[in-house]
């Protein structure tokens, strides 16, 4: 074992220079991800037909909830470990890193048999119809059959994090997009044209799509595999590690259920918007949502970035009792995700149209685009800072008050609102309800952090 293993650099080194050397590729990460779930659709949508991509649309709920299980063992595990690297408490790390191996493989089994056990019925209800349901059935029955892969690539990224290794985590993000996006074109196209050289394809189809997802994170997964087997890291794969402890099971999930409630939260919430939109607005409204969902989920998945990096640092400091450094990397990012939030204000204040024909050149769903960009916009600046807070709560190991604020936004406030503000407001109700939940969910952040600060005399 070296010294140059141990992440030490987390309590010593000065906090900004941390944070800039994990948010840029926890960053590049995030956004490699979203060009990630790009990818397919581009080459379904060339390769295959139009029908394929409404069949693969209906598919990313179910893919979501099978992320938040994932993220819940991930992102819990590798909470705890930042917190006992912080505390040097390595054996329980240590068994914290088995854990989370044997609970991800467990979960990913069981979610993928139940899954697959009421597959179109699930798939009905997130709204195939008799014409897509073949293309949905068929992408995901791969996808399924690779769903302990998806679980334990995603988990093994949120380790590599906290165990100080954030450039080898963005690697492997990069390296499955990259697969993906050259095995996308020769396993869905029957031929495929280079313009100098022509060639046969496999001619899969939808299901070359899926097949080429998995087999990118098997190679990106024997990659991280490889890294955390090297007997040289602090933290690495033994024997005797992999037997479930209570306890561990308990801490894991009770502190990744936070980021679990989340993105169900995150597919609830979406159904109403959208059931909202269509009831006061049409189909039009639905797809101008659409618009303003692509647009404002940029500006999301690079604060995400933040609060990645943010996350090894918070709890590795607070289990070391630096708080003055906890602190410190607190304030940063709540400043950078502040201004990143603020970037996406202006430009859906004084630029929305620009954004809007990006997608479209349909004249009245732009026009109801920027009417919805101006008003989900309205209040964006505060949304980097409620993000924040709810992540570092959760950092810090505090998972009651940091799911607080992951469903406030989302259910507790939102879902009232998108009910109610319409009976008065008719559509901009359903727009109004955004910002509205933005500026109460940001009151009770900001009373939330204001109380920890007060009692840890901070």
């Amino acid at each position: 074992m070296t010294e140059k293993k141990i992440p030490s650099e987390l309590g010593t080194r000065p906090v900004g220079e941390l944070l800039r050397q994990y948010a840029l590729p926890s960053i590049i990460a995030m956004l490699a991800a979203s060009l990630y779930n790009i990818v397919d659709s581009i080459f379904i949508g060339h390769g295959v037909d139009a029908m394929a991509l409404s069949g693969l649309a209906v598919t990313f709920p179910l893919m979501n909830i099978s992320t938040a299980f994932g993220a819940m063992v991930g992102m819990g595990s590798s909470t705890l470990i930042s917190v006992k690297l912080g505390q040097k408490d390595y054996k329980i790390a240590q068994q914290i890193l088995g854990n989370a191996v044997v609970m991800n493989i467990g979960m990913g089994v069981v979610f993928a048999i139940v899954s697959l056990l009421f597959l179109d019925p699930i798939l009905f209800f997130f709204g195939a119809s008799e014409s897509s349901i073949s293309y949905a059935r068929e992408y995901m029955q791969i996808i399924l059959v690779g769903n302990v892969i998806t679980h334990m690539y995603f988990g093994f990224n949120a380790l590599l994090r906290s165990m100080g290794h954030p450039k080898m985590a963005m690697r492997a993000t990069i390296l499955t997009v990259l697969v993906n996006t050259v095995l996308d074109p020769l396993f869905i196209f029957d031929t495929i044209n280079l313009g100098f050289v022509q060639f046969d394809g496999a001619g899969w189809g939808i299901r070359g799509a899926a097949i080429a997802t998995v087999l990118s994170q098997c190679i990106s997964l024997a990659w991280q595999v490889r890294v955390m087997s090297d007997k040289r890291e602090l933290i690495h794969f033994k024997r005797g590690i992999y037997r479930l402890k209570s306890y561990i099971v308990k801490e894991v999930l009770t502190i990744g259920l936070s980021p679990c409630l989340m993105n169900l939260a995150s597919c609830f919430v979406v159904i109403f918007i959208n059931r909202g939109l269509a009831n006061y607005g049409g189909d039009y409204a639905v797809g101008a949502y659409g618009i303003v969902h692509k647009m404002t989920f940029i500006f999301v998945m690079i604060v995400m970035g933040f609060q990645q990096a943010m996350q090894p640092i918070a709890g590795y400091n607070y289990g070391a009792k630096a708080y003055d450094r906890v602190t410190k990397v607190l304030k940063i990012t709540i400043a950078l995700a502040t201004g990143v939030t603020t970037l996406a204000f202006l430009i859906g204040e004084f630029a929305p149209g620009a954004v809007a024909r990006i997608f479209t050149s349909d004249a009245q769903m732009i026009e109801m685009a920027v009417v919805g960009m101006r008003y989900n916009c309205l209040l964006f600046p505060i949304v980097g800072f409620q993000m924040v807070t709810g992540s570092f709560f959760q950092s810090i190991a505090q998972p009651g008050k940091s799911i607080f604020l992951s469903l406030s936004r989302q259910l507790l406030f939102l879902v009232p609102f998108i009910i109610i503000f319409p009976h008065f407001w008719g559509i901009n109700g359903v727009w109004i309800s955004l910002p509205a939940s933005d500026f109460v969910s940001a009151i009770f952040s900001a009373t939330l952090l204001g109380h920890f600060f007060k009692k840890h005399k901070m």
